[in-house]
C-alpha cells in the first residue's frame, strides 16, 4: 500500500452509527479553543476515526456541509499528527471559517490537549 492509500478518507476513518458518537460522548473527555470543540475516547486499534457534529447555530445548509468537507479535509490532511487509535468527535465553534491552515491546527491542538486528558483519566 503505497503513502497515497493510507491518507484516503474511507468508512473505516468515519464514526457511522449513533451508538459510536454515544460512546464517546459518555466518556465526557474533552478540550475546545475558540474553533472547535473535541470529545475523544479511546476505541482498541481501530485506527484514527472522525465524527462531526455541525448544528444550525453554524449556519444554513450550505454553511453546515462546507464546514464538515473543510473538517474531513483538515482530518484526512493531518491524521498523522492526531492522537492515534482514537475516535474524534469534532464540533465547530465559531459561525465564522477560519483559514484552512487555523483549522488544522486547531483540530491538531485540541485533539492532543484531549488525548492528555483521557491519558491523566486512564492513569
Amino acid at each position: 500500500m503505497n503513502q497515497q492509500d493510507d491518507r484516503r478518507f474511507g468508512k473505516e476513518k468515519r464514526l457511522l452509527q449513533s451508538a459510536q458518537f454515544d460512546r464517546v460522548f459518555a466518556g465526557k473527555c474533552s478540550a475546545a479553543d475558540g474553533i472547535l470543540v473535541v470529545y475523544i475516547a479511546a476505541n482498541d486499534g481501530l485506527g484514527s476515526r472522525i465524527g462531526l457534529v455541525v448544528s444550525k447555530k453554524v449556519g444554513n445548509a450550505v454553511r453546515r456541509n462546507r464546514w464538515k468537507r473543510r473538517l474531513r479535509e483538515a482530518f484526512r490532511v493531518q491524521q498523522g499528527r492526531l492522537p492515534h487509535n482514537c475516535d474524534l468527535i469534532v464540533i465547530p465553534r465559531a459561525a465564522v471559517e477560519p483559514p484552512f491552515e487555523r483549522l488544522c491546527r486547531s483540530l491538531v491542538g485540541t485533539a492532543k490537549r484531549a488525548r492528555k486528558k483521557l491519558g491523566q483519566r486512564g492513569a
